[in-house]
């Protein structure tokens, strides 16, 4: 689109030049034809708006219609495009959020308080002042075994890969990462260039691929990874087990997005579609998962070590529970991926019907770890459409320590959800190889916007915890949160999760809730079967 709007400028300019040497009258015609040359060199300049960079006039139609708002501005731009509250009712929040400008909604409440599922929080009729707390509060990761551990943030960027994601992406959601002292999740897709030349935190992820640090028959090779992960900016490793997205199956790279550079930082073949298998070769049990995470930790130096899971059969990840109580080996942290998170392209019925939502599967694996009386050792990880103050607040209330988001961090780089990920013609620059597109994308400008809906986001969730009288957020609990189960009855999310005893499932009698997956467990095999 660039090239072809240079290529019509000068070819209508030549043609009307040449034809009013002979009709004079058509010389008029430059006042119409210049000044759109005018402003479509102003748009190719521009650095803040990458439509208008990338489709130059022609993009300017988003923005009259963001102009006209209300009505027509829904329409074009806040149109629902996967039926869910996330894109109706929170991205213009995460743009404002990302520019920095005002955040605040005229003529109150948006939402139906009285529809069902409405939640919301209580707030202390003695609140403190937010603006004496802490606006970067930080969670140390790290267990009893591990060496380096590290103070994060309580929000982060989630699993996104190189490949799949353009460079100017990685580099400006990097860039913003070390702009405002959170840590960045390189996905599966390997360790780059990009996410290395930023000098944001890391969170480097080994999925079922292995990518960056495989043989060439595609098993783990400890060797690269021992390589690797000694660098400064890696401060965590992440054991991709399964994702929200599509969990239990398998991802693919289209081989139109495998360019010789993600060949050679991916240690795949150049030009063929890259597959994940849905299953990790170096572990068949929960004890030899647990040798793999102490095994990485090793072969990084003592660095931290957990593993991302969206939780499915709840017997197999009570019998990682099992196998830490038998072995003493322990993650220092593990991601909960909700069943409604993920940004990768899935088929529909992965995308909506597998995988546990990530408010049951939250407070299941908190109270499992409590359970087990493993949870001060390892910390929880929140992923799921994390988009908001009031997100991370209800993830936190449940048991997180901290949390990460994938599809906001995109929003606030650019993203316009134009549902073009898997094409290579994303029109913003951000999923896609083309370096065209790419092009659209300045990193100096997205990088302070990412770093911006970061602090906004984290300062919001201060600012609501202050509300409820909270200083820290280790000190809120599932008794603050509240939801509507019909038109005539709420409960807290106590009520709606409620709590077992620490260390009740060292031992029976187990819990009722817990009986007949703890029978159907154990540490020995992922398989369950009746003991």
């Amino acid at each position: 689109m660039r090239n072809l709007f240079f290529t019509l400028s000068i070819i209508s300019i030549l043609a009307i030049s040449a034809i009013a040497c002979f009709w004079t009258p058509i010389l008029w015609s430059l006042i119409f034809v210049v000044p759109i040359i005018i402003v479509g060199i102003s748009d190719l300049t521009q650095k803040s708006k990458t439509i208008k960079r990338n489709f130059p006039v022609v993009g300017r139609m988003r923005y009259w219609a963001e102009w006209m708002r209300p009505k027509i501005y829904q329409y074009f731009i806040e149109s629902d495009t996967d039926g869910t509250p996330f894109s109706r009712l929170n991205r213009n929040v995460i743009y404002q959020r990302a520019k920095k400008v005002t955040d605040t909604t005229p003529f109150g409440t948006q939402l139906n308080v009285y529809e069902v599922g409405y939640e919301w929080m209580n707030h202390s009729i003695v609140p403190l002042d937010s603006h004496k707390l802490n606006h970067d509060p930080r969670v140390i990761v790290g267990g009893p075994d591990c060496k380096q551990p590290y103070s994060a943030s309580i929000y982060n960027i989630s699993a996104m890969s190189y490949g799949s994601l353009s460079q100017n992406a990685i580099m400006a959601l990097n860039a913003g990462a070390k702009l405002g002292g959170f840590a960045h999740n390189t996905g599966e897709g390997g360790l780059s260039p990009y996410h290395l030349k930023p000098g944001g935190d890391i969170i480097w992820q080994i999925g079922t691929g292995y990518f960056g640090c495989r043989n060439n028959d595609g098993t783990f090779n400890k060797e690269l990874f021992a390589e690797k992960s000694v660098a400064p900016a890696v401060k965590m490793i992440e054991i991709k087990l399964s994702q929200g997205a599509k969990p239990g199956h398998g991802g693919i790279l289209p081989a139109k997005k495998v360019t010789e550079e993600i060949s050679n930082i991916r240690h795949v073949p150049i030009g063929q579609d890259v597959i994940s298998p849905p299953y990790h070769t170096a572990f068949t049990t929960p004890y030899e998962l647990l040798q793999f995470i102490k095994q990485l930790r090793d072969l990084s130096g003592g660095k931290p070590v957990g593993f991302k899971l969206c939780i499915g059969n709840k017997t197999q990840f009570l019998a990682i529970c099992k196998a830490m109580v038998k072995t003493g080996i322990m993650p220092d942290f593990i991601t909960v991926d909700g069943g409604e998170g993920g940004t990768g392209a899935a088929p529909l019925e992965f995308s909506n019907s597998v995988g546990m939502p990530l408010r049951e599967a939250l407070a299941f694996v908190y109270d499992s770890l409590n359970g087990f009386a493993l949870k001060r050792h390892i910390k929880i990880i929140a992923s799921g459409k994390v988009a908001t103050g009031f997100d991370l607040v209800k993830n936190l209330s449940l048991g997180a320590d901290m949390c990460n988001s994938a599809r906001a961090m995109m929003l606030a780089l650019g993203c316009i959800q134009a549902l073009e990920c898997n094409t290579n013609r994303c029109p913003t620059g951000v999923a896609t190889q083309d370096k065209n597109l790419q092009k659209g994308l300045v990193v100096e400008d997205k990088k302070v916007r990412v770093c911006n809906f970061h602090n906004e986001t984290v300062k919001s969730a201060v600012e609501l915890m202050a509300a409820a009288g909270v200083d820290h957020p280790h000190k809120l609990h599932r008794q603050m949160v509240y939801r509507r189960i019909n038109a005539g009855e709420i409960r807290t999310y106590a009520e709606t999760y409620p709590h077992i005893l620490r260390g009740s499932l060292l031992e029976p009698p187990y819990p009722a809730s817990y009986e007949y997956d703890m029978a159907n467990s154990s540490e020995e095999t992922f398989v369950p079967g009746i003991q």
